[in-house]
């Protein structure tokens, strides 16, 4: 399974990096280990996201920024509200990065 590694990104991919360069720095893991963890954390989080999210959200906001650049969307929107069957939730500024998962199986 090819993905992206867009989820390293995120906050809890950032955590997972962070935790996994200290332990190399310590020694308790080696370079390849972390590694082969990143990419297992890459495919796990798209499996995740095609499989097990089925809610759907709706997203307002001011269109401040975006980028088409090597088939990934970039869109930067001020003023956005996030918005469920259960809530809505607003937030100052949000970033969008998207790909189009037909490149996965190329």
């Amino acid at each position: 399974m090819a993905t992206f590694e867009l989820y390293r990104r995120s906050t809890i991919g950032m955590c997972l990096t962070e935790t996994l360069d200290e332990m190399v720095s310590n020694g308790t893991l080696s370079p390849e280990l972390a590694i082969q963890v990143l990419v297992q954390f890459d495919k796990s989080m798209t499996e995740a996201l095609e499989t097990q999210v089925k809610s759907k959200v709706t997203i307002k906001g001011h269109l401040h920024t975006y980028r088409f650049c090597d088939n990934v969307w970039t869109f930067i929107l001020q003023g956005a509200s996030f918005k469920n069957e259960e809530c809505q939730e607003n937030v100052g500024k949000v970033k969008i990065v998207a790909c189009d998962s037909k490149l996965l199986s190329q």
